[in-house]
């Protein structure tokens, strides 16, 4: 099994993260919940986060089902100001694998990122796209590899879609609209390598610094709006294999470059089995329902999200609730 290479003390980089929030206009008990990074295997790593509020209630907890952290207070009654404040620091260092498989069977612990959710079919349309990109590609990596590129070839970035999308990929495929940005892109993949037998999952997460391949991905200072999905496959001889196609597609948009121009051919590759971590990962929770639970289950939770009894917030264009997320590399 090739490993990735051991991490020294000069390759880890740590931010701190302060979150400010306030909730406005909403009438009655509400509650918040927020999404705090989590540790994540040899590439990042998290301190205690320490929030203040006026909540009557608060807490901050990690999901003892899929490991998700996160920060919930809840007000119960309508006040003048209702306001929740936290810091903390992560450390992370950048992802390169030496991709290598093998014809292990994969681990029980692993297989169900093979399954559909509610909102990631693998039936249908997605299980026919998927066979059609991968009729010529009969081992794991290369469907997975085939699919990486499927999106590359086919898809582009929507500067119009609000936030990071939706993420429905059965309507992209049966309406033909490939356009979408990263939680659209990069759960297309998710969804047609699971359909391919190929586990998957996307990771949640935000920018927390510029970037050394292109200015367009990274983002420090004033994060608020850099939250960033991120995707994984599993390749037995290896393990989670990170990939992002969406950021292939942000750069070809917003650096004004051709698929084919060297740099982007460059990063393409570069793409397909590493990450430049100057981004963090929040948790990997498609369809998830935290505890206190929400109205319903989040279709993915990388954003503030806020309810009452009557109401819960568009967490991609907020109006009951204002907040500011900054990072600085400390």
């Amino acid at each position: 099994m090739t490993m990735p290479r051991a991490a020294v003390a000069s390759d880890w980089r740590t931010f701190e993260l302060n979150y400010e929030v306030e909730l406005i206009g909403l009438n009655g008990p509400a509650d918040l919940w927020l999404p705090l990074p989590q540790e994540l295997g040899n590439f990042q790593r998290v301190k205690t986060p320490v929030f203040s509020t006026n909540a009557a209630t608060s807490q901050i907890y990690r999901d003892a089902q899929d490991g998700t952290s996160l920060f919930h207070a809840r007000w119960n009654k309508t006040s003048a100001s209702r306001t929740a404040s936290g810091t903390l620091r992560v450390s992370t260092q950048d992802r390169r694998l030496m991709l290598k498989e093998s014809r292990k069977p994969v681990p029980q612990d692993v297989a169900h990122h093979l399954k559909a959710s509610p909102s990631m079919p693998t039936d249908g349309i997605v299980a026919e796209r998927a066979a059609e990109i991968t009729q010529n590609a009969h081992t794991p990596l290369r469907k997975a590899r085939a699919i990486y590129q499927w999106i590359v070839e086919n898809t582009f970035r929507d500067p119009k879609v609000k936030g990071c999308g939706r993420g429905d990929i059965r309507y992209m495929l049966e309406s033909g609209d490939l356009g979408g940005k990263c939680a659209d892109l990069n759960s297309l993949f998710v969804g047609l390598a699971r359909a391919a037998g190929v586990p998957a999952r996307e990771v949640y997460g935000i920018r927390v610094a510029d970037s050394s391949q292109f200015k367009s991905l990274g983002k420090s200072g004033d994060i608020s709006k850099a939250q960033h999905c991120r995707a994984e496959f599993y390749l037995s001889g290896t393990g989670w294999v990170p990939v992002d196609p969406a950021d292939v597609r942000k750069a070809v948009l917003e650096e004004k470059l051709p698929l084919g121009d060297p740099r982007i051919t460059a990063l393409r590759e570069r793409l397909f089995g590493s990450w430049e971590m100057n981004w963090v990962g929040f948790n990997r929770a498609r369809d998830f329902l935290p505890q206190p639970p929400t109205r319903e289950p989040l279709k993915f939770f990388m954003y503030p999200h806020a309810e009452t009894a009557t109401d819960a917030s568009d967490d991609l264009d907020p109006t009951s609730f204002r907040y500011q997320i900054t990072s600085r590399e400390v």
